[in-house]
């Protein structure tokens, strides 16, 4: 009889708990309903100004460049610059041994002396010979022979004051000065080498601030731009506020923005491209000629361009480019999209987006595709601010 008893109180203490098990399931069902979406950053597309921007290779090349070459022969003296230093214009590089130059220089003052006190014969001789004449005592003729050898006499004063100049610049010539400020490359002779006039090359100066980069673009690319203004499709950016940046071969920006100066009018036969010339600011000397970098150049503005940040743009297996797009009901739903350039952190949008398209930003984490979430406004400020934002150590 206990046994029986046993077993009827087990039996019902298991009936009730399946009962409240069974009571519970539908709460726990209701709870795992009533979980909320995952709160999502999404912005709203809508058409937007935004510039057209090329990204072209190019090289940098010096303002002015100078090639120092001997103006006279003769045996380098001394050498008074520091290789790949910066010189100033008049500042003395070489000194050519003077003393053949300026003994032809007393030379040709002495000759000069010379002609002077002939001159000053054949002037008193012409003053008598024009008394003379007014008193009949001397024929036409001899006056005529005495004003000539006056005339002859100042002409031969004049050349030899050209002599003494040629000889005193010929002098000057043997102190080398720099013709330019810039800095100046390594030195190509030494002291004692016997260098020629005009034909040595010494060293060369290159003036690195301002600074020139030479770029290229197809003459394609020109011929749509000028078929996208007439049509409208862009506006046209005047030379005064067009935009000129560039960029470093580390992917760095430079920090000092450029202007335009010129674009070419001939066309390269063998690459079919167009050569444009920027000048650049360039005070601490970090740009060189030679040096390789990337041009960015606003050519246009796009009046209804539309554009995502950067950070909200995917990428699948395939390379392709995707974004999260928010639907009506609320799902998120992978989009493909077609990019242009990359402008001011936003990725020009070309294809798969149109005006009012909900787009997922931040918190890619917290769904998966297809899910309900709940999307919210993105506000690049905050954003931002939060990403600068340190964390603070912690404490024990």
């Amino acid at each position: 009889m206990q046994f029986q008893t046993r077993v009827a109180v087990l039996f019902f203490s298991l009936s009730a708990m399946f009962a409240i098990s069974a009571c519970d399931e539908p709460r726990l069902e209701e709870t795992k309903e009533a979980k909320p979406s995952p709160q999502v950053a999404v912005i709203t597309i809508q058409p937007s100004p935004r510039p057209v921007i090329r990204e072209l290779p190019g090289r940098i090349a010096s303002v002015r460049i100078a090639e120092i070459r001997a103006r006279v022969a003769g045996i380098v003296m001394e050498r008074l610059f520091q290789q790949g230093a910066d010189v100033k214009a008049g500042d003395i590089l070489y000194r050519i041994d003077p003393a053949p130059f300026e003994v032809e220089l007393d030379a040709a003052k002495a000759a000069l002396a010379k002609a002077k006190a002939v001159l000053e014969l054949a002037e008193r001789h012409a003053q008598r010979t024009e008394k003379l004449r007014q008193t009949l005592v001397v024929s036409e003729a001899h006056y005529d022979k005495a004003m000539a050898s006056l005339r002859e006499a100042k002409a031969d004063v004049a050349a030899r004051q050209a002599a003494v100049a040629r000889a005193e610049l010929d002098l000057g010539y043997t102190t080398v000065r720099a013709p330019i400020s810039g800095r100046i490359d390594a030195a190509l002779v030494t002291e004692g080498a016997l260098v020629s006039k005009g034909e040595t090359h010494l060293a060369t100066v290159q003036q690195l601030d301002p600074i020139y980069a030479d770029f290229i673009q197809s003459a394609g690319e020109l011929r749509q731009l000028r078929r996208d203004f007439e049509s409208g499709e862009l506006k046209q950016v005047s030379p005064e506020s067009m935009k000129v940046r560039l960029e470093l071969d580390d992917g760095t920006l430079y920090p000092y923005p450029g202007r335009l100066l010129f674009s070419g009018a001939t066309v390269d036969r063998t690459t079919g491209q167009v050569t444009l010339r920027g000048e650049f600011p360039n005070p601490k000397h970090e740009l060189l000629p030679g040096m390789y970098v990337r041009i960015r150049i606003e050519q246009g503005i796009d009046a209804d361009a539309l554009a995502v940040p950067q950070q909200a743009v995917r990428r699948n297996d395939a390379g392709d480019s995707e974004v999260y797009v928010v639907r009506a009901d609320n799902r998120a739903v992978l989009q493909p999209v077609r990019l242009g350039q990359l402008v001011e952190e936003h990725w020009l949008v070309l294809e798969g987006l149109k005006p009012g398209d909900r787009v997922i930003v931040e918190g890619f984490q917290k769904f998966a595709a297809g899910e309900v979430v709940d999307p919210v406004p993105w506000s690049q400020a905050v954003s931002a601010s939060a990403a600068k934002e340190p964390t603070s150590p912690k404490t024990d």
